[in-house]
C-alpha cells in the first residue's frame, strides 16, 4: 500500500456575478465582513428585549392567574383527583398481593353490605331514616 500525498491548493471563492475576484489577497474577504460593531448592537438589542420582558413577567403572570383562576384551579382539583386515584389504586394493588389479605377484604365487604342492606334497606321507615341522615349530611356539606 503506497499513500499519496497531495498539496492543497487555496481555494478561491466566486464573486456574486459568478467571476473571480480581481484580487485574490485576504484584505478583500476582511473587508467583506460586516464591523463588529453591529453584532454587539444586535446583542445587547436582543439582551435589553430578554430583560424587559424578565422585569415585566411578573405582572403578564399575575393578569394572567387572575383571568383565568377558576379554570386553573378546576385544572389542579382534576390533576390532584387523578393523581390520588392512582396513589390508591397502586396501594390496593401492593395490599392484594399480600396472600390471603384479599379474600379477607372481600370477606368484610360482603359483611358490611348484608349488614347495611339488613338496616337500613328492608323496612320502610329504615329507609325513611336513611334518607334523612343523607339529607342531613348533604346540608353539613353543601349549605343551605
Amino acid at each position: 500500500m503506497e499513500i499519496e500525498e497531495k498539496q492543497l491548493e487555496p481555494v478561491q471563492s466566486k464573486a456574486p456575478g459568478g467571476m473571480l475576484p480581481a484580487t485574490g489577497g485576504e484584505t478583500d474577504t476582511l473587508s467583506q465582513l460586516p464591523p463588529s460593531d453591529t453584532g454587539e448592537a444586535e446583542w445587547r438589542q436582543v439582551a435589553n428585549k430578554t430583560t424587559d420582558f424578565l422585569a415585566e413577567l411578573p405582572e403578564y403572570l399575575t393578569s394572567f392567574f387572575q383571568g383565568n383562576q377558576r379554570s386553573l384551579t378546576n385544572l389542579a382539583l382534576i390533576l390532584s383527583a387523578i393523581i390520588t386515584f392512582k396513589v390508591v389504586i397502586a396501594i390496593l394493588g401492593a395490599i392484594n398481593d399480600i396472600p390471603l389479605l384479599e379474600p379477607f377484604f372481600e370477606l368484610i365487604g360482603i359483611g358490611y353490605f348484608a349488614w347495611f342492606s339488613w338496616r337500613y334497606l328492608i323496612k320502610t321507615e329504615l329507609r325513611q331514616e336513611l334518607n334523612h341522615k343523607i339529607r342531613l349530611f348533604k346540608q353539613e356539606i353543601w349549605g343551605e
